[in-house]
């Protein structure tokens, strides 16, 4: 019967990240740098909203949109954060994780035909939730601009049949951002055209050096753009599963519907640990981003030395450094790390094959981890039949 099934899930593929994650599953004294998940708890406060939720049985549904409390923190959250302004009555949708917000922008905004740009590498979550959607995704090769996206490939790219542009920044695998120059020139791009931005933000809690800005700040493409957030990374909540999309409400009023026929409402307990987390604990990812700060400075100085290619990250807790690799993939490489060093890290190409040459490291783990997994690259590097 499985030729039956609909053809743009059977064509679609395991993300190369779980595929990898799977491959050395189980491997013995293998120091693994792979996973994108907070080394820290989630924070006590927040677990007892949980546990309260439901010791007073809070277990109903509730609002498709998510709980009007809840709606109303996250307003006052990014406003006071990011200077977003959003309705919590319309213009705001708490959803199952950042993904299932991604989820719905693409099944509310596509069709058959679409065309949807991806800045490669990227996160590889969007490619196949696009084919499902039946549209295209058009992948942009960054790595001449320090993976950020620029105006003059939009130029070179977009055509009538491009629907939406993602921009996932702080980004997934680079933790690469725009400056607020960089925004405003995309913005000014974007305006009056039919074309959506989806702004994948779900790191901007996790920035270094200056604050984060959205472009949905900037009015002229504000009725343009769809905003992704959520309180995994933020928060260490990434079992919790709360996301939250901010979108203006002649959109977002369409987006409810598919929300509401996927998922119904996320998940009540959730969603009271989550209005503990943006307001008795709207300040706990700062402890956090100290943490991995230091830790940025401390990977990316070995890996400099080591003689890779790095480009230090302004977000997130992700660096992606080229390897002189010849005649194999990152994958090759990949499993050569693991099998021949007993250190894995994520192939770049898991990230669209732009990603080639380069691996995925996560520094979301404790410093004798991370030194432990740097002495055993750094030594297989030393032999020079390795690369």
């Amino acid at each position: 019967m499985e030729h039956l099934l609909n053809s743009n899930v059977k064509n679609i593929e395991i993300s190369g990240i779980r595929k990898f994650f799977n491959l050395v599953a189980g491997k013995q004294d293998v120091i693994s740098l792979t996973i994108g998940q907070p080394d820290f708890h989630t924070p006590n406060h927040v677990k007892e909203a949980g546990k309260k939720a439901i010791d007073e049985n809070f277990t109903t549904y509730t609002h498709n949109a998510g709980m009007l409390p809840l709606r109303k923190a996250i307003s006052q959250f990014v406003a006071e954060k990011y200077n977003l302004i959003y309705d919590p009555n319309d213009e705001i949708i708490t959803t199952v994780g950042a993904s299932q917000g991604i989820d719905i922008t693409f099944r509310t905004l596509l069709t058959p035909g679409d065309e949807v740009i991806l800045p490669a590498p990227i996160y590889p979550a969007y490619e196949p939730l696009i084919r499902l959607a039946g549209a295209k995704p058009v992948f942009i090769d960054t790595s001449k601009t320090e993976f950020k996206l620029t105006v003059q490939q939009l130029q070179e790219y977009v055509n009538e049949r491009t629907k939406c542009i993602v921009l996932p920044y702080p980004s997934n695998p680079t933790g690469v951002r725009l400056t607020d120059a960089e925004l405003h020139d995309i913005a000014q791009y974007v305006k009056g055209k039919d074309l959506f931005i989806m702004a994948d933000e779900i790191y901007s809690e996790l920035t270094y050096g200056r604050s984060h800005k959205s472009i949905a700040t900037f009015e002229e493409v504000r009725s343009q753009t769809i905003v992704i957030q959520g309180v995994s990374k933020s928060h260490s909540m990434t079992g919790w599963r709360i996301g939250y999309v901010l979108a203006p409400k002649n959109i977002a009023k369409h987006m409810l519907k598919v929300h509401q026929y996927n998922v119904s409402c996320p998940t009540s307990i959730s969603q009271r640990a989550a209005l503990e987390a943006l307001t008795n604990g709207k300040d706990d990812p700062i402890q956090m981003r100290d943490t991995y700060e230091q830790r940025l400075n401390y990977v990316y100085d070995r890996l400099v030395n080591m003689g890779l290619e790095t480009i230090k990250p302004e977000g997130a807790f992700y660096l992606f450094p080229k390897f002189p690799i010849q005649n194999c993939t990152s994958f090759d490489l990949g499993v050569r790390l693991v099998e021949d060093a007993g250190v894995a890290l994520v192939p770049g190409d898991a990230f669209s094959h732009y990603g080639n040459g380069y691996m995925r490291l996560s520094y979301a783990y404790s410093m004798d981890t991370l030194k432990e997994g740097l002495d055993r690259i750094e030594l297989y590097l030393s032999k020079e039949d390795n690369v």
